[in-house]
């Protein structure tokens, strides 16, 4: 071939290289491209700004705005050029669920908002795992403000059973709140929206009209705010009975008793606290016994729940925190 044709033919290559880097690179307008069959991504999307790998990290919608936590906070103007902050963060008393049936364990948990004013606001939100990372609700739950957070587990199906306290009506914002109340929130995965499961079935709970003797109570489970939890092997040895000052209770190892102090929402166990001496391998009395030692409050719940918070005292598995027994 001709010496002259091989060189046009080489810098009409260079200037087809040039062109095409000049327009990929100052054209950004036109943000996808083919090569082929392949799309490639806009420069937002996941696959360009790393995935989602936490529900402490993901985008939820909270009363009408996107919020987008990091590390479990995010924090926004009230309004604009305002100096009070609107402060979302992750509260905890997460459940594992696969909601979408693919495989994953996906989770529903608890945030607290503040507004810039003195409440409080607290809603249930979830995040599904996906393959392109974490992916959270269109429209997070308000439970209400400055409620008493308790439990939260999986009922039926995708339904998540939220338990918590609040004020009786007519009480100020200043009254702790001590009257227990239940959700059922369906989540649909597809629309990531929340839907309310009404409860009509005969038995259910009236908190105002229970009471510690009523029966003998199994110990369920204790949650605590860091995310710690600690469950028995089997409820049915945990059984406890309230008399008028004293208690006795049953465990996987021992018999345990002594004198408490009830007084409207407060319970205190006193340091008279007894019990049998044997030794018993994996036993969760330790546990238990703390927690009673520990215990400040109590109520009940509309799923016929007996509450009682704690506070940890040292030597335990977990560092002190606040805690919840709840027994059934």
């Amino acid at each position: 071939m001709n010496k002259k044709i091989i060189w046009s033919l080489a810098g009409l290559g260079a200037v087809a290289v040039a062109i095409f880097c000049i327009y990929v690179v100052f054209c950004p307008s036109q943000n996808i491209w083919k090569r082929g069959a392949t799309v490639l991504p806009p420069a937002n999307t996941v696959e360009s700004v790393g995935m989602i790998t936490s529900e402490k990290d993901a985008t939820y919608k909270v009363n009408g705005a996107l919020v987008t936590l990091k590390d479990g906070v995010a924090e926004g103007e009230a309004a604009p050029g305002s100096a009070s902050k609107i402060i979302t963060r992750y509260f905890g008393n997460e459940v594992l669920h696969d909601f979408n049936a693919d495989g994953r364990e996906d989770v529903a948990f608890l945030i607290s908002q503040e507004t810039g004013g003195s409440g409080t606001f607290y809603y249930v939100v979830a995040a599904l795992n996906t393959e392109k990372g974490y992916v959270g609700t269109n429209d997070a739950f308000l439970l209400g403000d400055r409620i008493a957070p308790q439990t939260m587990h999986m009922g039926n199906g995708n339904v998540i059973v939220v338990n918590y306290a609040v004020r009786n009506p007519g009480e100020p914002f200043t009254t702790r709140p001590s009257l227990g109340k239940s959700n059922w929130l369906l989540l649909d995965p597809k629309t990531m929206q929340f839907g309310i499961v009404e409860q009509d079935f005969p038995g259910e709970a009236d908190p105002a009209r229970m009471s510690l003797g009523m029966q003998k109570w199994h110990w369920i489970k204790t949650t605590y705010s860091n995310g710690a939890e600690v469950k028995p092997v089997d409820s049915a040895r945990f059984e406890v009975t309230f008399g008028p000052q004293a208690f006795s209770a049953s465990t996987d190892c021992n018999n345990v008793g002594g004198p408490y102090v009830a007084k409207g929402d407060t319970i205190t166990f006193g340091a008279g606290m007894i019990s049998t001496m044997m030794a018993c391998v994996d036993s969760k009395e330790g546990e238990f016994t703390s927690a009673l030692r520990g215990a400040t409050k109590y109520h009940f719940t509309g799923r016929g729940e007996l509450i009682i918070e704690t506070e940890t005292p040292s030597g335990m598995d977990v560092d002190p925190v606040a805690g919840v027994m709840t027994f059934k």
